[in-house]
């Protein structure tokens, strides 16, 4: 019997669930390098950040950053951690049954929104008041 889209899109979804815990717990190692680390972070909060960069409703981009950037990201993240350092991760992100929340990176997505919310009002009213 074939594996129906459904499926293997759920499977697809644990696996980057799967990476993305992986990449969370390297970040953390002291091991790992420290630009490694950084990256890492940034991938990870961005990925598990209730926020997006680009929201969801917007017809196709809202997407784009789910299908491309968080995965380009974790694989990069994950080719320049040392693989002792992926094995532990490995092994703790399998443990782990729920997500971490990084309310952090949160923040930082409002911030942005809203600073880029005042920079269009701004110029609307630069604009409309000449």
């Amino acid at each position: 019997m074939p594996i129906s889209l459904t499926d293997r899109l759920r499977g697809q979804a644990r696996t980057l669930k799967q990476h993305t815990l992986t990449v969370w717990f390297a970040a953390r190692d002291p091991r790992t390098p420290w630009f490694v680390r950084l990256l890492a972070l940034c991938v990870a909060a961005y990925a598990l950040s209730p926020i997006d960069l680009v929201p969801d409703f917007i017809p196709v981009l809202g997407y784009l950053d789910d299908l491309i950037l968080i995965p380009l990201g974790l694989a990069l993240v994950i080719r320049l951690t040392p693989p002792a350092v992926l094995v532990d991760a490995r092994q703790r992100a399998s443990t782990v049954a729920q997500r971490p929340v990084s309310r952090i990176a949160a923040a930082c997505i409002v911030a942005l929104w809203l600073l880029t919310l005042a920079l269009l009002a701004w110029w609307l009213h630069d604009t409309l008041t000449r």
